[in-house]
């Protein structure tokens, strides 16, 4: 669009139309800058003075490029549909209506005082020459606009499918995977009911009911989790934090589920480092974290957990020695549920790192995984220091 009206300007200079080239020049580099402030530095348009300066620019443009006959009246409707396109939408009739009614003001101002309007063409065809080459302005400017909506809607359209394809098969694999627990838990316990199980086989099926209902409660814990974000409902409290104290009860509860299957859990977190943090969604993340550290290492295996600072951030590393990711599960592993079994046969949605990559970025921390099929993971979270 910028080049368009900078592109512009040569021939209205050859062509005497001065002050039309200054106004192409100004209102082609107010563009490109407003879109280099939205599109690089993230700041919001500044709709009220895209829309002021361009009423100013076509007004005197039209006094000085021979009214009604010159080629301003094809700009207008242009620019004011790109000023639609960016300013807030309680904003748009207004927009409409002041400039319709400055459009028709001026055309007033004209019938009334014809004097005021200045033709600049040199020769006869002056004014011919004028509307061909002005035409073709305001043409591509709505092809362009028009492209980039549709763009942007197509964009939006897929990204909502995928969303929605996402959930559906979340969906139909939490539709098994929560009953089917419920159903060996009862299983379970109707052997608990029968006199004629052995006191060892008692324990042995005591411990195992434990460990299926842990399992089922952190599932429903993560699609609790993950259902309030997705309705937007999961507010962020962030606060600073003592890292070693904030995760001290999840490190010793994975410390002990980690030593009911041979695992060893090595910890090293200095007790200074104060970071600014959700406390109950960082514990969440190193909880999902740890827990699936343990479900993929085998007995006899060792997790370490690591904090170490840089200028603004910690990083905080949890590292096995386990079975590792393969490489194509990896490019998708913070995106969607993916069904997996640890080393135990335990079960998983795989919704878990999905909210541990959603979490970190809301606290304006971020999280990596690196990984070695048959060597061990390593998940690195990132988070501000206070």
């Amino acid at each position: 669009m910028t080049l368009l009206t900078l592109g512009y300007s040569p021939y209205g200079l050859f062509a005497g139309l001065y002050i039309a080239s200054v106004s192409y020049v100004v209102a082609g580099t107010l563009f490109f800058y407003e879109y280099y402030r939205s599109r690089f530095l993230l700041h919001a348009h500044r709709s009220q003075l895209f829309g002021i300066v361009g009423l100013l620019l076509l007004s005197i443009n039209y006094f000085t490029n021979a009214g009604i006959e010159g080629s301003t009246d094809l700009i207008w409707p242009v620019y004011l549909l790109l000023l639609l396109t960016i300013c807030p939408y309680k904003h748009m009739v207004a927009w409409i209506t002041l400039f319709i009614l400055v459009f028709g003001l001026i055309h007033v101002v004209e019938l009334q005082y014809p004097q005021l309007i200045h033709y600049p063409f040199r020769a006869v065809d002056g004014q011919f020459l004028d509307r061909i080459t002005a035409f073709p302005i305001p043409v591509i400017s709505i092809a362009i606009i028009i492209g980039f909506l549709r763009r942007s809607y197509d964009k939006e359209r897929a990204m909502v499918a995928q969303r929605d394809a996402e959930k559906s098969r979340l969906f139909s694999i939490l539709s098994h995977d929560i009953r089917a627990p419920f159903i060996q838990i009862q299983h379970y316990c109707a052997l608990l009911n029968n006199p004629t199980v052995s006191t060892i086989d008692r324990a042995q099926i005591e411990q195992e009911l434990k460990r299926r209902n842990d399992q089922t409660l952190d599932m429903i814990t993560n699609l609790l989790y993950w259902s309030r974000s997705q309705l937007d409902g999961f507010s962020v409290h962030l606060a600073p934090l003592f890292l070693a104290e904030t995760l001290e009860s999840t490190l010793s509860a994975a410390n002990e589920l980690g030593h009911e299957k041979g695992i060893a859990l090595d910890t090293s977190v200095h007790a200074n480092i104060r970071v600014l943090a959700d406390a109950n969604m960082l514990q969440l993340v190193v909880r999902n974290l740890l827990q699936n550290a343990i479900k993929f290492t085998e007995a006899g295996g060792l997790i370490r957990v690591e904090a170490d600072t840089t200028k603004d951030s910690c990083c905080l590393i949890i590292h096995d020695n386990g079975s590792g990711i393969a490489a194509e599960q990896m490019e998708r592993i913070f995106f969607g549920a993916v069904p997996t079994f640890g080393t135990s046969n335990e079960k998983g949605v795989g919704l878990g790192l999905q909210l541990c990559k959603e979490f970190m970025e809301r606290q304006g921390g971020d999280i990596y995984a690196e990984s070695t099929p048959k060597k061990g993971s390593r998940f690195t979270i990132v988070i501000p220091l206070v």
